[in-house]
């Protein structure tokens, strides 16, 4: 389109078109509060922007999974803190059995408390949070073991699966955060299972069998040792969250921050612009106005 304005009035006015432009850009990250609105705001921002908002939404989503994991990794770790406290006890009754001077009555005695002590033991086995067995692999709706009172051998097969949950660390690795009642309390190797051990102590005391009592005696100490690499687990696991946790918070923080300064309008800059361009607006009119207007009538007459 052909102008009909002069050259100079052109140029005024294009001035003006743009302090106003200043202007109108300068209210609005004042009202939004916002540097970034739209693409045509910043465009070589818009794709960090955007990158930094995907790695928030991850970064949170998995600091989410790892807060919601820290509950059963602590139930589990205080329920095998328990278990190794119960088998202190099984121990302590087995080197009592273990002694010449108890009668046939006092080690059937001890039986009946080890009796008890072993289902403690399933119990904790069956330990659950928030509806689910957190020691039945990734069959949590069904309980890991079952014990029936007076049976020969009372404490079931195991009834559960394998675990295969990971958890996602924040910063891109996973690691595991379960292991079942099988793999605690009910070990293919005979030397390190709980439950056979604890049986076996119980048997031999009912049958006041001394030499069947030592056998069993002297490889408790082993049990011993294996259930409590199984707590040293989730300890070590504990801490694998507690880490995680603390590196997906500071992330998370960086993350806002790194959004804030591409997006955020800087509020003092913005309203020093805007008086700056009302001010220029001002001093460009009043200008204008000081102009001699000039026409052929002035030279006529």
């Amino acid at each position: 389109m052909i102008s009909n304005l002069d050259p100079a009035t052109q140029q005024f006015l294009n001035g003006l078109n743009e302090i106003s432009d200043r202007m109108t850009d300068a209210q609005r990250r004042i009202t939004t509060g916002l540097k970034i609105s739209q693409v045509s705001d910043e465009p070589d921002s818009v794709s960090l922007l955007l990158e930094a908002r995907a790695n928030l939404s991850a970064a949170t989503q998995k600091l989410a999974n790892v807060s919601r994991v820290k509950t059963e990794v602590d139930t589990a770790e205080n329920s095998l803190q328990v278990a190794v406290q119960l088998f202190d006890k099984v121990q302590t009754l087995s080197a009592q059995g273990s002694s010449d001077v108890l009668t046939a009555a006092g080690r059937a005695d001890a039986a009946q408390e080890l009796d008890s002590l072993l289902q403690q033991l399933v119990g904790l086995a069956g330990t659950s949070v928030e509806g689910r067995f957190i020691f039945a692999g990734d069959t949590d709706q069904q309980v890991p073991y079952i014990y029936t009172e007076g049976q020969a051998t009372p404490v079931s097969a195991y009834l559960g699966s394998s675990s295969t949950r990971l958890v996602q660390h924040p910063n891109g690795t996973t690691f595991t955060v379960a292991k079942t009642a099988q793999e605690i309390f009910d070990s293919t190797d005979p030397a390190t299972n709980v439950f056979t051990s604890v049986q076996q102590l119980i048997t031999a005391l009912r049958a006041n069998d001394g030499t069947a009592i030592r056998t069993v005696n002297s490889g408790l100490a082993k049990v011993s040792e294996y259930l409590n690499s199984q707590l040293a687990f989730f300890g070590t696991t504990q801490n694998k969250v507690s880490n995680a946790t603390n590196f997906g918070d500071t992330l998370v923080v960086q993350l806002k921050t790194q959004i804030s300064n591409l997006e955020d309008a800087d509020l003092t800059q913005a309203i020093l612009d805007l008086n700056q361009a009302g001010t220029q607006q001002q001093a460009a009119l009043q200008s204008r106005a000081r102009i001699p207007r000039t026409t052929l009538f002035d030279y006529l007459g």
